[in-house]
């Protein structure tokens, strides 16, 4: 097992955590940065992007997360990827000035390197959220996918499903009409929440069908979905579709389970902070997705790593003052 001491450890290497190693860097900081997957996080599946300043022209999330890869590297930081923490632990440490506690030393551990640090930045993400119908599990990567830009091409001139009301669930299904014959959108509303001009870009596909008011029930076929089972919520009939895909776009789930028992949560698993993104762990900072923030975009996620990583510094600098 490799011992690595650092000053600092940033944990995730999208968009916030690309945000944090620049500040970090800036700040001469020692620090390292993981990530479970390769860099970029999960804006690189994205297929266009035209909410970025400086980016007036569409940008696709790949390309946009090369440009910041590419901005670390220039500095000499480089991605520890496919390095993920499996385990925190935290014990306390005493000043040696005035023998107080001062603030805790935390070991993050992967499968073959072990980190040791005061301070860390949870830079996690979010992963998708699934619907709990009947046989949803059986057919995850058989027909169910979180992902249009990854799969979308394997569904030619075939009928598919989108669930969900949102912004990323109507821009993947406008995606996905690239390659589908017909694009259903379920929603359990009768109102979508994507924003107007996302929805009058549907609203107008030939190969867009709206099934509000509807829920799956429940995926049926064999070794790959081949009809689902929807519930409308107004009639409380049911209907089945025919259907070679389906792809869900309702909500994300907070990447936050290896602080479980050391920060506090929200209801939903978001980790709480303050207004510095430090979160009720001594040191432990929260930036983007992985945080109970109102905006979940990449430029929020950008902000918070620039933000966690000023405030990692403080709290390093006050750390520093209290050592004799």
């Amino acid at each position: 097992m490799e011992e690595i001491k650092k000053d600092l450890v940033i944990i995730g290497a999208g968009p916030a955590g690309l945000g944090a190693a620049v500040y970090a860097y800036r700040a001469g900081l020692d620090f390292a940065i993981t990530d479970k997957f390769s860099a970029g996080g999960q804006i690189i599946t994205t297929e266009h992007i035209d909410n970025y300043p400086g980016f007036y022209e569409d940008i696709s999330g790949y390309d946009l997360m090369q440009k910041m890869i590419e901005h670390i590297k220039k500095f000499g930081v480089a991605v520890q990827e496919f390095c993920e923490i499996k385990n925190i632990a935290g014990k306390k440490k005493i000043s040696k000035k005035n023998k107080k506690e001062i603030l805790k030393e935390y070991i993050c551990e992967s499968e073959d390197k072990r980190f040791f640090t005061n301070t860390i930045i949870m830079a996690t993400g979010a992963g998708p959220k699934k619907l709990g119908a009947e046989n949803e599990e059986k057919f995850i990567g058989k027909g169910i996918s979180f992902c249009a830009t990854c799969d979308g091409a394997l569904y030619r001139d075939m009928e598919i499903a989108v669930v969900g009301g949102g912004n990323a669930a109507i821009e993947e299904a406008l995606f996905l009409t690239k390659f589908a014959s017909k694009v259903y959108i379920v929603h359990r509303r009768d109102e979508l929440r994507a924003s107007k001009r996302v929805q009058e870009k549907a609203f107008v596909n030939p190969k867009i069908e709206f099934l509000l008011s509807s829920e799956i029930l429940r995926f049926e076929g064999g070794d790959r979905i081949e009809q689902i089972v929807l519930k409308n919520k107004k009639t409380n009939s049911t209907d089945e579709i025919k259907i070679a895909g389906v792809f869900e776009y309702v909500g994300i789930v907070p990447n936050s389970s290896i602080l479980s028992g050391l920060a506090d949560m929200d209801e939903n698993a978001f980790l709480i902070t303050d207004k510095n993104l430090q979160t009720s762990a001594e040191g432990v900072f929260a930036a983007g997705d992985v945080r109970d923030t109102p905006l979940k975009q990449v430029i929020s996620a950008v902000a918070d790593g620039a933000l966690a990583a000023t405030s990692a510094e403080k709290y390093i600098a006050g750390f520093l003052n209290n050592k004799s």
